[in-house]
């Protein structure tokens, strides 16, 4: 990747510890920005399901390969038997961590709570994404599924994480789960370990234990790594990247569907106008800030919400364009004096919030804040917890909100988008409303075709980026690191696989 720009904008530590040439013998100690929710954090929970995949001590009915295409999982195979039923046949002879085995019944029950107000598993996120009338058994081997509506998405939604399988509860298997390894202990926001099953039907796991290490700062994390505290890093800082592989880590760094983009405040405020939207999204070099904050090893501009490469994206371009940008605050009434933009008698100001837990977030608000200010708009950036960030979008106490999501998480494009965009999207927290794109999401769901299917959501994302429902700035490569001998792991591209049984280290 040729570099256009490099702006410095923070000193690389450097440390000379020697990398241990292995890691303690059976274990791998995982460091993670984000943790369990509780001593037995329920994977149906909130994101509690995403640590228990990548742990390998759930799965779902349905999976996503490397290539982001669907495959069955603990299901054998799935079919549309009417535009809202769908049966899908269980894989034979799988267990669970207790030794009982996986049957319709099972999965019903452990599907069920997600739905259940008063059930430690209820997810209102999940629940909407299955949009479930009913489930049913058809024997020990078939579940059929009933939804309220045509749901073309509906197979791909069984992948997601917080669908995990699971069968009742024991104080010795309290997540009793099906995959590779599984749940030991917790601690709420600060550790997870698994421990090996010997009776995985794939075979017997490499490793017999991994833990999950929370560490909100990614600086913290990486010094973690050289002092040997941990044998893995998941985000390492991409500043330090080839320095740390020099030395003799093994570097991951593969494209990702994850995308850092700008939630605006569409409700009030200067970004309701959404000439300055437009104003604002030109004004920011996305190629400067890639070079600058990922080091040229991270990861692309964006000028849509899909990566190219891993479907579904539309052609919109990242433009840069200054001096258009100036134009369109011209055109939206504002009136530049002494070098500065005022708006409706007012100094045009852009208060921008965002969180720590991603080295790449708080240096991508802050060249934002520099190239709004080169063309004469005063930006203020607070860092924060994500929780306060999306309050402060919704209440109008800020104007961009910058965010980091996996835009597919199920490989298929229209959940984010409608969690996201839809005008009673669940986590559209800058109160974006626009009929016509709700009336495309709407129509993705029941559009069953795929070539129709890419259609919609080529035109959801130009409709998008004409109206600037969000301000994508760069896709990220996931970059990891670990120490040298690992071996059967692999970057996916959504983010939610980690360890599987042929995950070990080798000399």
């Amino acid at each position: 990747m040729s570099i256009v720009t490099r702006l410095v904008f923070a000193a690389i530590v450097t440390l000379s510890h020697a990398l241990p040439t292995f890691a303690q013998e059976g274990s791998l100690n995982i460091s993670t920005g984000s943790g369990p929710s509780a001593e037995v954090p329920d994977p149906r929970a909130g994101y509690n399901g995403w640590l228990s995949n990548q742990t390998g001590v759930t799965e779902t009915l349905m999976g996503i390969d490397y290539d982001l295409k669907l495959y069955p999982r603990l299901a054998e195979s799935i079919e549309q038997s009417s535009p809202t039923k769908w049966r899908v046949t269980l894989r034979d002879r799988v267990q669970f961590h207790d030794g009982t085995p996986l049957t319709a019944q099972a999965v019903i029950d452990a599907i069920a709570p997600i739905s259940d107000q008063n059930h430690p598993g209820h997810n209102a996120r999940v629940m909407n994404l299955l949009d479930l009338a009913g489930m049913s058994a058809d024997g020990d081997s078939v579940v059929v599924f009933e939804t309220n509506s045509p749901n073309a998405a509906f197979p791909w939604t069984l992948s997601e994480p917080g669908i995990a399988i699971l069968g009742p509860p024991s104080d010795a298997f309290p997540i009793n789960a099906t995959g590779p390894y599984s749940f030991a202990e917790a601690v709420p926001n600060q550790f997870y370990r698994v421990e090996a099953n010997p009776n995985y039907r794939l075979g017997a796991p490499g490793l017999e234990e991994v833990r999950a290490v929370v560490s909100g700062d990614p600086a913290t994390a990486a010094l973690a790594f050289e002092a040997g505290e941990v044998d893995m890093v998941i985000n390492y800082p991409e500043s330090d990247f080839e320095r740390i592989k020099s030395t003799g880590a093994l570097g991951f760094s593969e494209p990702t569907a994850r995308l850092y983009f700008y939630t605006v405040n569409a409700a009030s405020g200067p970004m309701a106008n959404p000439l300055v939207r437009r104003a604002v999204s030109l004004a920011i070099d996305r190629q400067g800030i890639v070079d600058a904050v990922l080091s040229g090893v991270g990861g692309s501009a964006a000028g849509t919400v899909y990566p190219d490469g891993k479907g579904w994206a539309a052609d919109v371009q990242a433009v840069y364009d200054p001096a258009k940008a100036e134009e369109l605050l011209s055109e939206a009434g504002a009136v530049k004096q002494g070098g500065r933009w005022m708006l409706d008698g007012e100094p045009l100001e852009i208060d921008i919030v965002t969180y720590s837990s991603r080295a790449a977030l708080s240096p991508t608000a802050e060249l934002t804040q520099a190239f709004l200010s080169a063309i004469g708009i005063t930006a203020n950036v607070k860092v924060g917890e994500w929780g306060a960030s999306s309050d402060a979008i919704a209440d109008g106490s800020a104007d961009l909100f910058l965010q980091a999501w996996v835009t597919t998480p199920q490989g298929d494009p229209g959940a984010v988008l409608e969690t996201l965009l839809k005008s009673d999207g669940a986590s559209n927290s800058g109160n974006y409303a626009n009929a016509a794109l709700d009336k495309l999401l709407e129509k993705g769901r029941l559009t069953f075709d795929h070539e129709e299917r890419e259609a919609i959501y080529d035109e959801a994302q130009h409709i998008i980026a004409a109206d600037t429902a969000i301000i994508p700035v760069f896709h990220v490569n996931q970059v990891n690191v670990a120490k040298p001998g690992l071996t059967g792991y692999a970057v996916h591209p959504t983010e939610t696989y980690w360890i599987t049984h042929e995950t070990k280290f080798v000399e």
